[in-house]
């Protein structure tokens, strides 16, 4: 079997965007009244102490020049004091601020968020793309597989299938894009004898893609009956015997699972197989507490150490147990375990550390017309949107919490965020091309980018 190929990529920074203006900071309501305390308390104090002196002091004290010297005094040193108080709350207080806008970045400038969906929205509406399929008379309306392709004007599965993920995420309430086209055009480009396969994989329908469609198919509403007589067919073709390629590789694995977790969660046994698969695949890895994790394989050799397969594994895994409602002793074990492995990152640095790196992989198969030669799928990960995910899971919630690691993993997750953020223009996410240089808006990129932000905000909120 061929084997795949990972390659790191470097992290995308595009820089700030000239003329937007910078929000002045707004001061909260216990600044403002320790500064009012800080400026009339000192007076206040100040009056005060002259006048309880000049009282008490006694009448034979060297005339009323001395009671008056020693009052005044006396007053002076104590609005002196009240003023050095009150500035060192304020000063206090000013740090806290300053700390709270580290560890939460999203937090500080309300509405970013907010527009910066309104900005996905529209370029998704304007990149939106029609065309007649001339075997089936169908009208597609969808994407292709990357915003902006020159030359391009068919919509594809892939592109078609995030596509209508993004516009569930974004509530399509305008008109501008219908749920409903989008279904009918995924089950226009439907192949012959069934499923779906990406641009460059020809004819013959694949596991990864097929999850894929049904996944949003499922979550659109589509019919269920249609839904599973096709998850069925790709469960059937979906062996070690039938695809060995495909079954080794935990990318793979993990995008199967996850879809038939939505297109078919009544298939129980069938979702117990994938998930022994994906866990036996765990290794334990010595750097870090010999807490298990995955590589790009789930049979040896599988690889070095990867933050983004492990991340994807959690995923699947947190999926499957709460849809199964139960969990057995090995797969809890490797999910917390995985958790672990993520947590214990030994960068200080979470919004730009080596488990935050994109990655790129390569999925050969023998072709099925011809198999002297070989299929050849590039895959491309947001490493950053993954590890918020996985992160975000009731499962590492309650792993951070029993291990005492909530303030490590919120600061991992403010880190991936961040570096989440820079990843984006105007609502959009590219990938440098490695050989080129040259910048692609792949969509599947700004949809798992948005959820991520989408996520992370919610879970941040606080009413």
């Amino acid at each position: 079997m061929s084997q795949q190929q990972l390659n790191r990529t470097n992290r995308n920074t595009p820089p700030p965007r000239a003329g937007v203006p910078v929000r002045a900071r707004r001061v909260s309501p216990p600044q403002r009244l320790v500064g009012w305390l800080g400026g009339f308390g000192a007076v206040a104090a100040a009056y005060t102490v002259f006048q309880a002196l000049y009282g008490l002091l006694p009448d034979g004290l060297s005339g009323d020049s001395a009671r008056y010297a020693i009052a005044a005094a006396g007053g002076l040193g104590a609005g002196v004091t009240v003023w050095l108080a009150a500035a060192l709350v304020r000063s206090r207080q000013a740090e806290q601020a300053a700390r709270a806008r580290q560890s939460s970045p999203l937090s500080t400038d309300p509405g970013r968020l907010t527009a910066l969906v309104s900005a996905t929205y529209t370029t998704l509406a304007e990149e939106l793309c029609t065309a007649d399929d001339p075997s089936s008379g169908a009208r597609l309306t969808g994407w292709t597989h990357s915003l902006g392709e020159p030359g391009r004007v068919r919509p594809t599965a892939t592109g078609t299938a995030y596509g209508l993920h993004l516009a569930l995420d974004l509530g399509a309430s305008d008109g501008r894009l219908s749920t409903g086209e989008l279904v009918r055009t995924l089950w226009a480009l439907r192949l012959p004898d069934g499923g779906w396969s990406a641009r460059s994989q020809g004819t013959q329908a694949r596991p990864e893609v097929t999850a894929l469609v049904l996944g949003a198919l499922a979550r659109a509403g589509a019919d269920p009956d249609r839904v599973a007589a096709e998850a069925d067919r790709c469960a059937a073709g979906f062996t070690r015997e039938l695809d060995r390629q495909g079954y080794e590789l935990t990318h793979v694995v993990t995008t199967v699972l996850r879809g038939m977790l939505r297109a078919t969660p009544h298939e129980r046994d069938r979702l117990r197989t994938l998930r022994d698969v994906l866990v036996a695949g765990a290794v334990a890895d010595p750097q870090r507490a010999a807490h298990p994790r995955w590589g790009y394989r789930l049979v040896a050799p599988q690889g070095p150490p990867s933050a983004l397969h492990t991340a994807q594994a959690v995923v699947a895994l947190d999926r499957t147990a709460r849809v199964l409602g139960e969990e057995s002793d090995a797969a809890r074990a490797a999910r917390e375990g995985g958790v672990r492995w993520l947590l214990a990152c030994p960068d200080p640095d979470h919004d730009g550390c080596l488990d935050l790196e994109n990655l790129r992989e390569e999925v050969r198969r023998p072709r099925a017309d011809d198999p002297d030669r070989v299929e050849v799928l590039n895959v491309r990960h947001f490493t950053a949107s993954w590890l918020i995910r996985a992160l975000l899971t009731p499962g590492a919630r309650e792993v951070a919490r029993a291990s005492g690691a909530e303030r490590l993993r919120r600061d991992q997750l403010s880190g991936a965020a961040a570096a989440v953020w820079r990843g984006q223009t105007d609502g959009i996410w590219t990938w440098v091309r490695d050989d080129t240089g040259q910048l692609r808006r792949p969509i599947w990129m700004t949809y798992q980018g948005l959820s991520a932000l989408r996520a992370h905000a919610l879970w941040m909120y606080e009413p």
